[in-house]
């Protein structure tokens, strides 16, 4: 059989102009890296087989769920710990990425953790990235993520909770959203314009709506959708109108807002109007 040696590199933006951040997908049967270090913290989650990765004088071994997190410029290698071979997913953060909750840069003691409800959302926020990149999206999961990250395992202290106005603040920016529903501002510019970390703003927002922005924001576009539906208009016509990227980003929202998809609503009221 052939080996299986398949790694695919994707990049998204935190925010509109925002910073880039790389995401990297790797099946690999047999290829062992060289020893490297990156720019960034490496955060990777074991998604099949085993590794085995030298790092800070050690070896770790990684297993299906698993969390790897390496710092800024710290030389490492990684290869196949089993025949199987090994599968994961890992991105890319700046080093600031990791501090919008804590006090100082955090440093992990250790570099291997066991954490299953982070590492599931980790792997289902990389996978929904890389398919499609969304600026607003990946601004409202990745800090929250990672912040979530580096206060459960590593040595920073976190940052205090209470959002004074919290309220108040999360209203501030659904308006903004939703006047700006085709081109969002990104967070990080709410945030400067409030005087508040976008930890701080995405807390204060999730608290009071109980989503994050980005999924907010899909959901009253999907709700200003429906008349243009109803009035006949096609799905694809209708994404553009209301900040979709495309159809199937219209189609994939609209299915998780009304369970069904935008040319089958546009049908079956078209029909009851009949």
């Amino acid at each position: 059989m052939t080996a299986r040696e398949e790694a695919r590199w994707a990049r998204t933006t935190l925010g509109r102009g925002g910073r880039p951040l790389y995401l990297l997908t790797a099946r690999f049967d047999q290829h062992r890296y060289a020893p490297h270090a990156h720019e960034e913290f490496t955060v990777g989650v074991c998604v099949g087989g085993a590794e085995i990765i030298d790092y800070r004088g050690g070896r770790i071994r990684t297993g299906p769920g698993s969390i790897v997190v390496m710092a800024p410029g710290e030389v490492h290698t990684g290869g196949p710990a089993l025949p199987g071979g090994y599968a994961y997913q890992a991105l890319y953060p700046e080093a600031s990425l990791l501090t919008e909750g804590t006090l100082g840069v955090p440093h992990f003691r250790e570099p291997l953790l066991d954490d299953p409800e982070l590492a599931t959302a980790l792997r289902t926020a990389h996978t929904e990235l890389s398919a499609r990149p969304d600026p607003l999206e990946a601004e409202s999961r990745i800090p929250w993520l990672l912040t979530a990250l580096a206060r459960r395992h590593s040595t920073a202290r976190p940052m205090c909770d209470t959002i004074p106005g919290a309220a108040s603040i999360a209203l501030t920016v659904r308006d903004r959203l939703a006047d700006e529903l085709l081109a969002p501002p990104s967070l990080a510019a709410l945030a400067a314009d409030l005087g508040l970390s976008r930890y701080q703003l995405l807390r204060a927002f999730r608290t009071t709506m109980g989503l994050p922005p980005y999924a907010w924001l899909a959901q009253h576009r999907v709700n200003r959708a429906r008349p243009l539906l109803e009035a006949g208009l096609r799905p694809a016509e209708v994404a553009g109108l209301v900040g979709f990227a495309d159809q199937a980003h219209l189609t994939r929202w609209f299915r998780r807002v009304l369970g069904v998809t935008p040319a089958a609503y546009r049908n079956s009221v078209q029909d009851t109007a009949r």
